[in-house]
């Protein structure tokens, strides 16, 4: 389900916080504007950035709050790089390519063709275990274009 106006995304957001207990603070209000704005994972540091009059541990609680309401998803490469994007059925079905030196996602959406091809695959793995899938979602982990160029990384 894709929104194209921040304030339809907004009325989502306040009904799923209120559903865990939660109220749409001015604070996670803000986290979410970013989120719409970049339209990629960010991490602390680029919160920090972006908006710097909110302390570290104050965006930390919010995006806790945000990811219990199912309104925010963490994304990493490894425990040291967490990003955080809006949840999946907020926006659009996407994958993401994760650097393990750098920590950088890369959202990557796959054609047609390949989604309806993983889709049958993890159909059929399902069913062999008698599991009962709800959605998917695909992260690749290797070295960024950027990290690559780095003699080290070559093989």
């Amino acid at each position: 389900m894709i929104y194209d106006r921040a304030d339809s995304l907004n009325d989502l957001v306040a009904a799923r916080l209120r559903f865990v207990g939660q109220r749409y603070t001015s604070g996670k209000r803000e986290i979410v504007g970013l989120l719409i704005e970049v339209g990629h994972p960010v991490s602390i540091g680029d919160i920090a950035e972006r908006l710097p009059k909110m302390p570290r541990s104050s965006a930390y609680r919010h995006l806790v709050d945000l990811q219990q309401a199912g309104v925010v998803r963490r994304v990493t490469a490894s425990d040291e790089f967490a990003r955080f994007e809006l949840a999946e059925d907020l926006t659009e079905h996407h994958h993401h390519l994760l650097c393990v030196h750098c920590g950088r996602v890369i959202d990557v959406k796959p054609g047609t063709g390949f989604e309806a091809s993983l889709n049958r695959t993890v159909g059929q793995l399902a069913r062999a275990e008698g599991f009962v899938p709800q959605s998917h979602r695909l992260d690749v982990f290797g070295i960024c274009a950027t990290c690559g160029r780095n003699s080290a990384f070559r093989s």
